[in-house]
Formats: structure tokens, C-alpha cells, sequence
């Protein structure tokens, strides 16, 4: 195969050339394509692909063509790198997640291109404008949150870079969910983003495996065999990553589970149309929606047959390519680094136990060395309730062969460490955080603290153990989406200032420090900020119909609703301020408008119920003209990464103020404080490094620290003591029990109410007037334009070390052990 490849595509290395419009050399690909044989080659699409002409095109049509021609210019540098990492044959990195919140793609592949002028020309000589053609690509709906879109930005770092490397998922058909508001209540309704044709993707045929469930276990010759009772196709979607530059590119893989066989003629030809496609629909269900709601029994069976499709398919790809390579399974270690994003994939350590002993043949325990010095995990949470723990009697009946591995494992650690307190089956429970942590050689935390924090708390005892195995890297963003695609303003002024190295060595945003005196910049960089803001403020009235201020301060708070991060916390001090506001309106209040937005999982109802609130009292504050254009509060339905790239460009306030302890990293907040808001938060997850970085006379800190959450909580009255201590949360809390938020219907929100009251285990009371008292600080500061802008220059000079590029070369260095190919 790799002949082949070869002889296909090695007469199509297109040389560099010097390029005097923008001073560099540019990537080979953008040194011949012009503005003319882009379009030239949308036409061509448009007509050969597309089956259209350009008088009847419409603009998905040239979305679509312009995506393909795009496409074409990826493939060249996609099977060189292919070509380059076989000959070396070098390592490879795999990265396992159940999410990869990628977005758009069509913008990220033109900028990394260097076809941005290029496709603007090529597009509005075909009578388009570019930037309506980018907002009519789908977001890609593969993900919920920070652990996806943290998956995105390593696979963007690792193309950027040159480590070669693939990503392995599921294709879902409706992710996570479209979420919108009825009355203020969230509203869930399947994602449609493979209606159209995903126009990124190669469908593989070829690579169609085979994935059992259930069935039984029997010794045949001295070996253990595993005979499923169902078994499902998985089937490879390729997409490529192209770095920046064109230089390298690397592979998402996603799995579609498809049903062995499709149709039963003979079911459908007695009537039973609804039996002919029973088959059809179980398999698809595998890979229809991220995270189905677990609640019940279907519901956790299902979200373990998704972790193991999408493990077991993995694996087997990475050892048939591996094997392809070589033939001493001793050597996998060596050729092959699994990165585990979670505990979602953590049955990989059993199931590449079992290839290994079951089907290949090897001994028990050098099965489990090996795998051992494959697997690396990734630990996300210090909430224990997120570390997944399976029912031992759902394994049994799912996968009954794994659970025996498991015990063996289990057995073989205690064997060596007979006084550890440790078990992997516990309670009628198999616990995936135990399982993933003793199966894996590396285990990294994603900020410092957390790495800490991991280490005194979830896996104390483990890290007691195996003092070594624990290591810290620092989550971090992609540049070239984060700012140089969400941000064109802020990148130009940037790239006027100290050139254009930043984007692929973001710490060279530092030298912007040397700029925040010269009145000339700070006049561009507060320009930059304002027109970001005007453009936002039109969206916002086009999407909500709310009318706000670009001169307002825009205090914005984007990420999944849960009750650590405290949306609640922030709703409340909302309430409280426009009291405030009501009863003495020309106090020379700075004006605000508070933006939410994030989806909460449809079990949840607490997190649903924040959601509802925070819309109850948009409703009454918004209509308010005693406080007018003071206070805004605005939450548009369905964010997705399209969104926060509007929304993070224009903010001035990022609000990072989840409880103490509980953040393990974060991303967001490290986007915002690139693109120049200044952060309020608490010392907690990145937000500790950001304020390293930044300084802390620039970053609005306020609320307990972890220890003191903890010293907290032992106090049985300790919410109670904070509210009858608080005379503003006392009177929020009030109005909200009196209905005023709910048209007289006291009892709305009487079990929010009576967690804050009589729990309240995420010690929103506790913090609360320390976070009013931090929140009228940041007035002040925004009170003076210049001190403030300068603060959020400084922001953003100081913030590059935050890059995914710089993570990306620590786990490279101090967990896959893997040297870049380029």
C-alpha cells in the first residue's frame, strides 16, 4: 500500500517559492495556488463534484467546492507525512477520546494554508462573500466541552509540530444535542450536522472491523475464548489535520457503527418491516448521540458499548498497522504511545491485554507490560462521581471476558503490593479511574494544582505507590484557531507589531509588553477590541433580539453548566447588582451586559434548572427600564465553538470563578485571557498559572483557596452562617423564593433554594461576598479605559506560554517519548 501511495502522489511535491507580497516563504502549497486557480478549481468541484453551474450555485454549492479544492491542497503534505513517519519508522502517538469538539474546518485549513486572500478573492469573484460561505459549515457536532475541544487543539499542535499521530473517536450522527428555550427551560433536540455531506471526511470501506458484545467464555487448547453474542462493523472516517504552514498533517479517525447484516429480506417479506431493520437501528444507536443520558439501566449500558466500540476498534487499527511494521509484539512500546483522553477509553488496558494473551499468545503478565508501556492516561476530574464506575454485573453480561482480565489485573497488582487498600472491583463496581491508573506507565494531570490535587486526593494512595508515575502538563490552546482565526483584528496588530513567528511560537507574544506604553498601539489594540464588540452587539440582536451597548462591559461566562463551575454564583451577584441598581440608578454604575451560555446534560436537573433561572431573570432584567441599558443579560441557545469564536474576541470579562479544588484545568480561560479579557476568578485549575503569568495586579482574584474549601465544608453551618452574614444574597435569595423571576411561583426554584440553604457542598455562599466585593473592583478598573486596556495588553503579551504546541511538546518529551519529524 505504501508503494502505491508513493508512486500516486510523489510527483505532486509542489516547490516553495519566496513570496514578496508578504515578505516569507511561504507554505509550497500557497506558492502556487493563486486567487485565479482557486477558483478555477471551486469551478471545477462545483461542476465535476457537485454537479452544478455557477448561475444555479447556491451557497452551500460553493461552500462545499471551495471545501474540496481546499481539501485537494491538504492530501499532498497528508500522505508525504504518511510516507515520511513510515520511512523513519518512527513512533506513533495515538490519541483515544469520545470527543472532539473540532468546529468549522474549512476557516482553520485555508489560514494554515496561507489561502485566506486567496479564497476571499477566488469567492467574491464568483459573487460570495468568504465570510458567509465560512458560517455556512456546520459545526461539527463531536463534543460537549473543554475535554473536546482540548482534543481538537492537540491534534492541530501535533500537525503543527510534526508528531506523527492519529486521533480515534466516533463519528456521531447527532452528538451531543441542539439545544434551545422554551419559557426559559432547556430544550434538547438531536444535532443534524451529517444531513449535508461532511465534506472533510474520506470514507474508509476498507477498514470495516468487527466489534462483539455479550456471549460467553470457554478455555479451548490452554487459551481463553471470548465468542460474542452481537457484534456490530465499525468503519473508518478519515479526516485530515493540516499544521500550520502545510508542513505536516495528521488523521482523526472516527468510528460509524454499522450493522453486520444491513436488512433481513426474509423479516420484511412477512410483514415484520419493523423487525427487517432491527439489526440496522441497534447498531446505529452505538454512534447516534455523545454521552445518552445514563440515569438508567439502558442508558449505561449503552455509554459502555460506545467506549468499547470505539476502544476495541482502535486498537485493532493500531496493531494492524503496527504489525504491518513489525512481528516482536515486545516492541510496542517502543512504535506506539495510546494517550487515554479520560476514563472513557480506560478498557483499552484490558482489551489490549487480551489481544495480546487471547489471540496473540503471549503470557499473562508480559501481556500486561506491554500494554502497560503503551497506555498513558489523562486525568480530567477530581469530582469522584466523574470518574466512571461500572456495575460488575453490566460488565459481565457486555463484556464478560474483559471483566475476567480485570480481576486477573486487579489480582496481580494486589500480589505485588499486598498492603495497598486499592481495588479495581469494589462494591459491585468496576472503577475505571483505579483501572485506568494501574494499566497505565504515565499518568498526567492538566494543570499544576490539579496535579497536586490528584496526587493528595483521587489517587493519594495510588500516587503513594507508584511515586513516579504522575506527572503534570499544562493544558493549552491552538493560536491559530484561538486567535489568529477567532481574532483577525487582534492577529494583524500583532502581527504588525513583532511579525509573524507568534502564531507557531506563541511566547513570542511577549515582545508585545515592549508596546503597551506606545499610545499608538493601545489606541489599535483598543480598537481592535471595540469593533470586536460592535460586530457581537449586531449578532446578539439578530440571535436574542436584545438590544445592548458595545460601550458596556461585555462579562461573559461560556462553558457546560455544572455546579462547580458556579453559574449560579454568578446569577446571583447578577440579581444583587441590579437591586443595587434599582434602588439608587444614578450611583455612576458601570454598565454591564452578563452573557452565558453552555448546555447542561440532559439528566442533570440541578444544572437545568440554573439554566432556567438564568433565563427567568434575563427576562425580568432585560424589560426593567429603571436600570435601562445598566444591566443586561443575555444567554443564547446552542453554544458551540462557533459561537465562542464571536464571543470570546469581544469580551472584556472572563468569569473563572468555579469552586476552589474542583476545575482541573480549563481552556477557556486561557482563551480569553489571550484575546485580551482579564479574568475574575478563584485559584483554581489554570486560572492559578494564568495569574502567574499575567500578574496578579492583573487578574481580579477573590474567593477561598482549596485548602480553605475543604476547612469550609466541615463546618455543618456554614451556609447558613454566610447568608445571615450577607445582606445582598440574603435579599437575592429572597426575591427569587418570592417568584419575582417566576410569575409568583415561589416554589420554581425551592430546590436550588434549599441546596444553597441547607448544603450548598459548592460553597456558593460562602465565596459570595467576596466575589460582590471583586466584582466592584473590576468597575473601578473599567472605569478608566486606560489602565484597563493596558491590563488587558498585558494579558495578552503574557499569556503565550498557554499554547497547545508547548503542551503538546511536553507530553512528547515526558510521556510518549517521541521526537518531532519536522
Amino acid at each position: 500500500m505504501m508503494n502505491q501511495i508513493k508512486a500516486a502522489f510523489d510527483s505532486a511535491i509542489i516547490p516553495t517559492a519566496f513570496c514578496p507580497e508578504t515578505g516569507r516563504t511561504p507554505p509550497r502549497h500557497e506558492a502556487v495556488m493563486t486567487a485565479q486557480d482557486l477558483r478555477t478549481a471551486i469551478l471545477r468541484h462545483l461542476e465535476f463534484s457537485l454537479g452544478k453551474d455557477l448561475a444555479h450555485a447556491t451557497l452551500y454549492d460553493i461552500r462545499m467546492a471551495l471545501t474540496l479544492a481546499v481539501r485537494d491542497r491538504v492530501v499532498t503534505p497528508w500522505f508525504e507525512s504518511t510516507r515520511q513517519a513510515y520511512a523513519a519508522q518512527s513512533k506513533r502517538v495515538y490519541y483515544l477520546s469520545m470527543e472532539f469538539l473540532i468546529g468549522r474546518l474549512l476557516e482553520d485549513a485555508v489560514n494554515n494554508l496561507g489561502l485566506m486572500a486567496a479564497s476571499q478573492q477566488a469567492v467574491e469573484a464568483l459573487g460570495f462573500d468568504l465570510a458567509d460561505v465560512i458560517a455556512d459549515e456546520p459545526d461539527a457536532a463531536l463534543g460537549n466541552g473543554g475535554l473536546g475541544r482540548l482534543a481538537a487543539c492537540f491534534l492541530d499542535s501535533m500537525s503543527t509540530i510534526g508528531c506523527p499521530g492519529m486521533g480515534y473517536g466516533i463519528r456521531y450522527e447527532h452528538g451531543l444535542f441542539r439545544q434551545s428555550f422554551l419559557d426559559g427551560v432547556q430544550i434538547e433536540e438531536p444535532e443534524d450536522w451529517l444531513r449535508q455531506r461532511h465534506g472533510w471526511e474520506f470514507e474508509r470501506p476498507e477498514v470495516a472491523l468487527r466489534i462483539g458484545f455479550g456471549g460467553t467464555v470457554a478455555e479451548r487448547e490452554g487459551r481463553m475464548h471470548w465468542s460474542p453474542a452481537d457484534a456490530v462493523i465499525a468503519k473508518a472516517y478519515d479526516t485530515p489535520v493540516i499544521g500550520w504552514q502545510g508542513k505536516w498533517a495528521n488523521t482523526l479517525r472516527l468510528w460509524g457503527a454499522e450493522s453486520i447484516q444491513a436488512f433481513d429480506l426474509e423479516a420484511f417479506n412477512r410483514g415484520d418491516f419493523v423487525g427487517a431493520a432491527a439489526q440496522e437501528a441497534f447498531a446505529r444507536t452505538i454512534s447516534r448521540v455523545l454521552y445518552p443520558d445514563d440515569s438508567n439501566g439502558e442508558g449505561k449500558e449503552l455509554r459502555l458499548k460506545q467506549e468499547y466500540f470505539f476502544t476495541a476498534a482502535s486498537l485493532r487499527d493500531i496493531l494492524r498497522r503496527f504489525l504491518s511494521e513489525y512481528d516482536d509484539l515486545a516492541l510496542l512500546p517502543q512504535k506506539v504511545a495510546v494517550q487515554l483522553n479520560d476514563t472513557h477509553p480506560a478498557i483499552a488496558g484490558p482489551e489490549l491485554v487480551r489481544i495480546l494473551h487471547d489471540e496473540h499468545g503471549l503470557a499473562f503478565d508480559k501481556a500486561v507490560e506491554i500494554a502497560r508501556g503503551t497506555l498513558a492516561f489523562t486525568n480530567h476530574t477530581l469530582l469522584p462521581e466523574a470518574l466512571e464506575r461500572w456495575p460488575e454485573s453490566l460488565m459481565a453480561r457486555v463484556l464478560p471476558r474483559h471483566l475476567q482480565i480485570i480481576a486477573r489485573i486487579e489480582d496481580a497488582f494486589l500480589a505485588e503490593h499486598p498492603r495497598s487498600p486499592i481495588r479495581i472491583l469494589e462494591d459491585g463496581d468496576v472503577k475505571m479511574g483505579e483501572l485506568s491508573f494501574i494499566m497505565a506507565h504515565r499518568v498526567n494531570g492538566v494543570s499544576a494544582l490539579h496535579t497536586d490535587l490528584v496526587k493528595s486526593t483521587v489517587f493519594a494512595e495510588l500516587h503513594r505507590t507508584f511515586p513516579k508515575r504522575i506527572v503534570n502538563q499544562t493544558n493549552g490552546v491552538t493560536p491559530r484557531r484561538w486567535v489568529l482565526g477567532a481574532n483577525p483584528r487582534l492577529s494583524r496588530l500583532i502581527t504588525d507589531s513583532i511579525g509573524e513567528g507568534w502564531v507557531d511560537d506563541l511566547e513570542q507574544l511577549r515582545a508585545l509588553e515592549a508596546h503597551t506604553d506606545d499610545a499608538g498601539f493601545m489606541e489599535a489594540y483598543a480598537g481592535a477590541k471595540a469593533a470586536n464588540k460592535a460586530e457581537l452587539a449586531t449578532w446578539i440582536k439578530v440571535e436574542t433580539g436584545i438590544a445592548v451597548d458595545p460601550a458596556a462591559m461585555f462579562d461573559v461566562q461560556i462553558k457546560r453548566i455544572h455546579e462547580y463551575k458556579r453559574q449560579h454564583l454568578n446569577i446571583l451577584e447578577t440579581i444583587a447588582l441590579w437591586q443595587e441598581m434599582r434602588a439608587d440608578p444614578d450611583a455612576g454604575w458601570t454598565p454591564r451586559v452578563k452573557i452565558f451560555g453552555g448546555k447542561a446534560a440532559p439528566g442533570y436537573v440541578r444544572a437545568k434548572e440554573i439554566i432556567r433561572l438564568i433565563n427567568d431573570v434575563a427576562r425580568v432584567i432585560n424589560a426593567d427600564p429603571v436600570t435601562g441599558d445598566l444591566l443586561k443579560v443575555v444567554y443564547p441557545a446552542n453554544y458551540n465553538v462557533s459561537m465562542a469564536e464571536k464571543l470570546i474576541p469581544a469580551s472584556d470579562l472572563s468569569e473563572q470563578i468555579s469552586t476552589a479544588g474542583k476545575e482541573a484545568s480549563g481552556t477557556g480561560n486561557m482563551k480569553f485571557a489571550l484575546n485580551g479579557a482579564l479574568t475574575i476568578g478563584t485559584l483554581d485549575g489554570a486560572n492559578v498559572e494564568i495569574r502567574d503569568h499575567v500578574g496578579a495586579e492583573n487578574f481580579f482574584l477573590f474567593g477561598m483557596t482549596a485548602d480553605e474549601v475543604v476547612t469550609c465544608r466541615a463546618d455543618p453551618q456554614h451556609q447558613a452562617k454566610a447568608i445571615a452574614a450577607s445582606r445582598r444574597l440574603q435579599g437575592a435569595l429572597a426575591t427569587i423564593e418570592e417568584g419575582a423571576f417566576s410569575a409568583g411561583d415561589g416554589a420554581r426554584y425551592a430546590g436550588l433554594l434549599a441546596d444553597l440553604r441547607g448544603h450548598d457542598y459548592f460553597t456558593i455562599c460562602a465565596d459570595f461576598d467576596s466575589y460582590w466585593d471583586c466584582q466592584r473592583q473590576v468597575d473601578v478598573a473599567f472605569s478608566d479605559p486606560v489602565r484597563w486596556m493596558r491590563m488587558a495588553a498585558l494579558n495578552t503579551a503574557r499569556s503565550g506560554w498557554f499554547s497547545s504546541d508547548r503542551t503538546i511538546r511536553g507530553y512528547m518529551a515526558d510521556v510518549w517519548n517521541i521526537a518531532p519529524l519536522i
